[in-house]
């Protein structure tokens, strides 16, 4: 483990009280808490019958995906700067 110092912080996600620790700020981690909370709500709305397991599995599906794509639009972006130095 790193020796940097740790932090817990309490967020609610989907109704669900949870401590999280780490090293980010606080304020980062009730960020991505709730864009978490944020798109299993936008989940939700669209599949109203899906229980909670499978919501979340969605949920991390979505953010795996979007994820994906940032990481290779920026090495698309990466190679051409690399082009334009050349």
């Amino acid at each position: 483990m790193s020796d940097l110092q740790k932090s817990r912080t309490s967020v609610d996600i989907y109704g669900q009280q949870y401590i999280i620790i780490g090293t980010e700020s606080s304020s980062h981690i009730r960020f991505v808490a709730s864009m978490v909370d944020d798109k299993m709500r936008e989940i939700s709305s669209k599949n109203p019958y899906l229980d909670s397991s499978k919501l979340a599995v969605l949920t991390a599906v979505n953010a795996v995906n979007d994820y994906i794509k940032m990481k290779d639009r920026l090495e698309q972006l990466e190679n051409e700067l690399k082009r334009e130095k050349d």
